[in-house]
């Protein structure tokens, strides 16, 4: 069973900056991608960044040069910093482990999501 939790989401005003952190957990031996979504209100879940286990990072357009992706593989941990937020920023995020293997591979596992809000 592979178990991804979130913390660090919160409220913060434009401008300002968070880091989102997901660790996962579960006897994993190795996860090729991990990434962040997002879905705001009345929105579909779209995706925020993605990293590989060789540190290749992959971003939406909304977010780049102002959100930056990484990992610990070690630690089977993924992280998001998230500055200049903007009230569009704000979302529910979902930390994503794709390719996890354990003693099998497992596909497409999903975080509970952290709520961010970006308001004055």
């Amino acid at each position: 069973q592979v178990q991804l939790v979130e913390s660090g989401g919160g409220s913060v005003q434009p401008g300002g900056s968070l880091r989102l952190s997901c660790a996962a957990s579960g006897n994993i031996a190795m996860i090729y991608t991990m990434g962040w979504y997002r879905q705001g209100p009345v929105k579909q879940r779209e995706l925020v960044a993605t990293i590989t286990y060789s540190g290749n990072t992959k971003y939406a357009d909304s977010v780049k040069g102002r959100f930056t992706i990484s990992r610990d593989n070690g630690n089977q941990t993924v992280y998001l910093q998230m500055n200049s937020l903007q009230p569009a920023d704000t979302a529910v995020y979902y930390c994503n482990a794709d390719q996890v293997y354990t003693s099998r591979w497992i596909f497409d596992v999903w975080g509970q999501g952290t709520q961010v809000t970006v308001s004055s």
